[in-house]
């Protein structure tokens, strides 16, 4: 009897269960086999030592949960986490690709890739001063905790598209994780890692993300320096309680003030032409809310080291400074939500250059150059 037709079978079963088992290898569970043992941690210290941010009190308050004190252990696993592509599905890309500390947390692009080089739907935004922003995070306002925020681009098909399984059973099987949890949380044992402490640890690492060294706080707040004449012109024409040269402009402080230069509010800054609010391509807050009336809203973001987040705009649009203020001056397009303030007026270039120049005074190089901020690696 031949052999031969069995063997090839047989040989064929085996090829395609292989090859089924690497297709799915990347989204299924990997099973972490027999490295977990009863307690195997305690070997480990655990010893917390309490973080207190250190920020002026002109700054705000920062909201800091119960569940989760800030800790000199859990900020060092967050800031590595943060930076570490294991979080991909392929350990391409991490939380900082798109959110680089040399470009003030953003990465320089309208729209950013993912693991698949698939382009997401809006630009990353800056995460300065993230830790006092209370009012929804994201371009619209779709997580309402840093915790609840670090879990989304795992998950994200466009963005770092792995399952948190496969990420929990990649750190459990890490040579230095499981310590590292274990010093930031106190669990016992490597079952104990989990998404949500992960989750916690990236959050403590953002909230140290703080600027408030810029020029502009540096002569606000008296250290001894003053604005140059374009700088104290551009200040004028920035916010709308100054600015009385011209009377038709409704000044950039409605939507951009405070300390944070970020108003605590949602706005359709006139990006988009709308006959209705059924017309607007991205829904923005109305997304989340599903109210009609919230379609096409984006949170504003800080205006802190602008000069370093280009392009602009939820969808990268602007490539400059100079499209901003022409796309405001210009009066933006009409919708049935448009901003009161979205209204013509007009500037020589000297007033816009006068602009530009008090929007550099926000530029905070020590923030971008902490070495905290960096990566461990």
């Amino acid at each position: 009897m031949n052999k031969f037709p069995s063997l090839l079978i047989t040989g064929i079963s085996i090829l395609l269960l292989l090859l089924t088992a690497v297709a799915c290898g990347d989204k299924e569970p990997i099973d972490p086999g027999p490295i977990d043992l009863p307690n195997d941690l305690l070997q480990f210290p655990y010893e917390p030592e309490t973080h207190t941010v250190d920020y002026p009190d002109w700054l705000g308050e920062m909201e800091i949960p119960e569940d989760n004190p800030m800790t000199v252990q859990g900020i060092e696993l967050g800031r590595r986490l943060f930076f570490d592509p294991i979080l991909s599905a392929d350990s391409t890309m991490s939380c900082s690709s798109c959110h680089n500390p040399t470009q003030s947390f953003t990465d320089g692009l309208a729209t950013s890739p993912g693991i698949d080089g698939n382009l997401g739907r809006r630009s990353a935004m800056s995460l300065i001063n993230i830790a006092f922003v209370n009012n929804g995070l994201n371009w619209n306002g779709s997580s309402q905790t840093l915790e609840e925020q670090a879990l989304e681009p795992v998950t994200n098909e466009v963005e770092l598209h792995e399952t948190w399984p496969n990420v929990i059973s990649k750190l459990q099987r890490h040579e230095s994780y499981p310590q590292y949890f274990r010093e930031a949380f106190g669990i016992s044992d490597r079952d104990e890692m989990t998404k949500e402490l992960a989750a916690k640890a990236i959050a403590q690492f953002e909230r140290t993300l703080i600027s408030y060294n810029s020029r502009y706080d540096q002569i606000r707040y008296g250290t001894g320096i003053f604005f140059e004449d374009n700088e104290f012109n551009g200040r004028d024409l920035f916010f709308f309680e100054q600015a009385t040269v011209f009377d038709e402009h409704p000044g950039c402080s409605h939507c951009h003030g405070g300390v944070q230069f970020a108003e605590p509010d949602f706005f359709n800054n006139g990006l988009t032409e709308a006959a209705t609010f059924a017309d607007f391509p991205d829904k923005g807050l109305g997304e989340v809310t599903n109210v009609p009336s919230d379609n096409g809203l984006f949170r504003p973001p800080s205006l802190r080291n602008i000069a370093l987040t280009a392009p602009y705009m939820h969808d990268g649009r602007f490539a400059t400074l100079e499209e901003v203020i022409d796309h405001y001056s210009s009066g933006g397009h009409p919708s049935p939500n448009v901003s009161a303030n979205i209204r013509p007026f007009t500037l020589s270039p000297q007033e816009r250059d006068d602009l530009i120049a008090f929007l550099h005074t926000l530029t905070d190089t020590s923030f971008i150059n902490n070495p905290a901020f960096q990566s461990p690696f």
